[in-house]
C-alpha cells in the first residue's frame, strides 16, 4: 500500500504537489506515464475516445522526439499534457542544475504547466525551483501496471481496492506494462463508470 496509495507521510514531503483532488466529489483523473509510444499510445487514445474521456499524459520529452505522430495524436485529440523529463530520469541521482535542465528541454516540446517526477521523487531544491514553475501531480493510486510481478487482474484489483473520491490514477502507456495494461485499462474504465465516478482532467 505504501506504493498503490502513498500514507500521509509521504504526502507531506512535497506538501505544495497534487496528490489527490476533491474528496467530496466522485470523480477520478485518469493519468498515463512515460509514452508517447507507438501502438500503445494510440490504443490507449483509442480507448479513450471509445468513452469519451479526456486524460492527462505525462510524457518524456525523447519519446516525443522519436515518436511525432503519436505525440500529435495525443495534442489533436484534446488530452491534456504533463512534464517526466526528457529522459526519465531520478532527481535523486543527478545535481539539481542537471535535473532542472532536463526537466526545461523537456518542457520545450510539451509547454506545459504540469510536471511528474519520474519515481515520484525529487531533491529539496528541485522541488523548490519546480513548484514555482510547474504544478506538480504526483498520484493517489498508482496500478503498478509496469510489474511483471504482476498480472492483469492484480492490477484490476487494485483499482477497485485503492480508488476513491478525487484519486489521481496512473497507468502507464509503456511496452512494460502492455500486457497488464490491455487487460486493466477497459475493465477499470467501465467499473469506475458503473460505480458512478466522472472523469476529470486538470484546470
Amino acid at each position: 500500500m505504501l506504493i498503490e496509495q502513498p500514507p500521509l507521510i509521504l504526502r507531506w514531503i512535497y506538501p505544495r504537489a497534487m496528490w489527490r483532488m476533491d474528496k467530496n466529489e466522485k470523480s477520478v483523473y485518469l493519468t498515463f506515464d512515460d509514452g508517447p509510444i507507438p501502438v500503445i499510445t494510440p490504443w490507449v487514445l483509442d480507448l479513450l475516445d471509445k468513452y469519451g474521456i479526456k486524460a492527462t499524459f505525462f510524457m518524456v520529452g525523447d519519446n516525443i522526439r522519436k515518436h511525432p505522430e503519436e505525440f500529435r495524436m495525443v495534442v489533436e485529440r484534446g488530452h491534456r499534457l504533463g512534464n517526466h523529463t526528457f529522459n526519465h530520469i531520478r532527481g535523486f541521482e543527478y545535481l539539481s542544475q542537471n535535473y532542472l535542465a532536463n526537466t526545461d528541454k523537456a518542457n520545450e516540446y510539451l509547454h506545459t504547466d504540469l510536471f511528474r517526477p519520474p519515481h515520484g521523487h525529487m531533491r529539496w531544491v528541485q522541488y523548490h525551483v519546480l513548484k514555482k514553475k510547474y504544478r506538480i501531480v504526483m498520484w493517489d493510486l498508482v496500478t503498478r501496471d509496469y510489474s511483471k510481478r504482476l498480472t492483469g487482474p492484480q492490477v484490476l484489483a487494485k483499482v477497485k481496492k485503492y480508488v476513491r473520491n478525487g484519486s489521481i490514477i496512473t497507468f502507464h502507456d509503456s511496452i512494460k506494462s502492455e500486457p497488464r495494461l490491455k487487460y486493466a485499462l477497459p475493465r477499470a474504465i467501465e467499473w469506475l463508470l458503473a460505480q458512478g465516478y466522472t472523469f476529470k482532467v486538470f484546470d
